[in-house]
């Protein structure tokens, strides 16, 4: 019989970390039904994958999709780099457990955690649940593009059984509160919830600037809560830590990693935690590297999550600019990108700038790197690079040499400011390290801030292609088999005959990456950053042909995963 699909001639990197091989892949319903030599006589589609690599859909274990998975169901900007299937609930940061009216509650927590507008978080989900369970029914009988699965998340845990008190930094949950949020993760790992997720992170804030619950917690709070999982023996453990001190003595990193791994050891599950590099916490991460080497030496299962590049700021004149907190920009605060760019065209409007800008320092426009539209996206910054750099090489002020660029580019040029992993040789310590796994793509979060979804673009072109510091066997299972393994997802992940039909086609020398743009396409019109690819060829979901160079096909055969599945 003939196959749905054929794609021949290609290069098999099968997600296993065994070596890359020739072979045909043939696709029939859900399925890979044969890997080698296959007829490809009379497929309903058959794709020429000559000179191209084939490999499973990635798998991004760090998303924050939970709402926008609900307005826009091929999940952007993931679709566009390969990725079948995201983990929701990151960060403790979830929509579920709710109390009824508590919706705003949630909402504005993941706004000023997560840089999701509130208002496009409350129009675009029904909330028509309370428990977990009520949240993955709700997703799993909405369209979408891509495989999804999430954890429950300790902070919505927290608000549903003690309020607002939650978040207060001396709160100190009862005995019996303890027992209400084990039991309500118990049932959501009933329901299929992926593990448990926690927020420990100092940036983590609700609105009026407290520390989201969870914070200061004792970490024996933790270990009730999380019993469950223990229980079952099923399930993932999460955590956005807290490395930095407030006002605390002792080791923080030795600390927040000790009570993780203990975690990870009393309930015999696996661990992962977000891990960057940060200049101000100096060498902060290669002692987390070192922690859970060691940790893992005596039992425990810890993987620091972490990314192949630096984290930004960016910074769009159709959104967010260096310029904002100038008095001669405030004129065109209001206006869209048409109109911003038509002002700095105004001799006076410039002049005024220019004038105000030079009683502004220089030094922040230093770690401020310029991303020329039209150009690959670069993320391997050279001091000749920054803002500041461009400027004094023209002979005029940062403010000047940034209206230049935006006019020239049309407003399509970005300024991108790393906060995180701002070493590359760090960077090239974390993503080589052997207990470290591939996450941080924070994809549907930080809206108008950061734009890091493109990851596995990223980590392919640049670690593997181009800096060969991972081969290329082992770059594809780190954002594959390597992922799919830890979080659970069954059958995905690898290419084999009779695993799931989620599967990329990729020219490896064409990969690369666009400047990220804005779009207004949320719920009300409101802004985002958007980042799409070349060299992402073709990606089927669960069989279906979901994306064609970057296009989306119409086809929306993504599932709902669950653990219990």
């Amino acid at each position: 019989m003939a196959h749905d699909v054929v794609i021949t001639n290609g290069t098999v990197v099968d997600g296993t970390g065994t070596p890359a091989r020739r072979a045909d892949v043939a696709i029939d319903e859900d399925r890979v039904t044969a890997i080698g030599k296959v007829d490809s006589a009379g497929a309903g589609i058959t794709i020429d994958a000559e000179g191209k690599i084939v490999t499973p859909g990635f798998v991004d274990l760090h998303s924050h999709l939970d709402a926008q998975i609900s307005w826009d169901p091929i999940m952007s900007s993931s679709c566009y780099h390969g990725v079948t299937s995201v983990v929701m609930g990151n960060c403790g940061m979830t929509f579920a457990p709710l109390r009824p009216g508590q919706q705003e509650v949630l909402a504005n927590a993941m706004e000023t955690v997560e840089d999701i507008p509130a208002s496009c978080i409350l129009d675009g989900l029904p909330w028509d649940w309370e428990g977990f369970g009520g949240y993955l029914d709700a997703i799993e009988a909405m369209p979408q593009g891509l495989n999804a699965g999430g954890y429950v998340g300790d902070v919505a845990v927290r608000l549903y059984v003690a309020g607002d008190a939650a978040c207060e930094p001396d709160f100190s949950a009862t005995p019996d509160q303890l027992a209400e949020m084990a039991s309500l993760v118990d049932e959501a790992m009933q329901a299929g919830a992926l593990g448990y997720s926690i927020s420990r992170s100092l940036f983590h804030r609700v609105p009026d600037g407290r520390s989201v619950p969870g914070t200061w917690s004792p970490p024996s709070e933790f270990f009730a809560i999380a019993d469950p999982l223990r229980k079952r023996q099923q399930g993932v453990l999460e955590s956005a830590p807290r490395y930095n001190f407030e006002d605390i003595e002792g080791d923080r990193v030795a600390e927040e990693v000790g009570w993780m791994a203990e975690l990870s050891r009393q309930t015999g599950r696996p661990f992962s935690f977000n891990l960057q590099q940060i200049n101000s916490l100096g060498r902060h991460y290669r002692d987390v590297l070192a922690l859970s080497v060691e940790a893992n030496e005596s039992g425990a299962c810890l993987r620091p999550q972490v990314t192949p590049r630096s984290v930004g700021v960016l910074f769009s004149l159709a959104a967010n600019t260096p310029l904002d907190a100038m008095a001669a920009f405030s004129p065109l605060a209001d206006l869209d990108l048409g109109g911003r760019l038509a002002g700095l065209s105004d001799p006076h409007v410039r002049a005024d700038l220019i004038a105000e800008g030079a009683n502004h320092p220089t030094e922040p426009f230093e770690q401020m790197f310029l991303m020329s539209a039209g150009m690959p996206a670069n993320y391997d910054y050279e001091p000749a690079d920054s803002l500041a750099a461009i400027s004094r090489a023209k002979g005029v002020s940062p403010i000047e040499a940034y209206i230049d660029e935006m006019l020239d580019s049309g407003g399509r040029s970005i300024l991108n400011w790393p906060v995180m992993n701002q070493d590359q040789d760090a960077v090239r310590e974390l993503v080589t390290s052997d207990v470290t796994i591939m996450g941080l793509a924070d994809a549907g979060a930080h809206a108008t801030q950061i734009m890091d979804a493109s990851q596995p673009t990223y980590f392919l072109s640049h670690w593997v292609r181009d800096e060969k510091a991972v081969s290329l066997e082992d770059g594809v299972r780190a954002v594959t088999g390597d992922t799919a393994d830890f979080i659970g997802y069954k059958d995905r992940g690898t290419l084999s005959e009779g695993s799931y039909a989620d599967v990329n086609v990729i020219d490896l020398d064409a990969l690369s990456l666009p400047v990220p743009q804005i779009v207004n396409d949320f719920p009300g019109g409101i802004a985002r950053f958007v980042q799409c690819a070349e060299g992402i060829d073709h990606t089927f979901v669960n069989g279906k042909h979901f994306m064609d160079h970057g296009e989306h096909t119409g086809e929306l055969a993504g599932r709902l995963l669950r653990s219990t599945d």
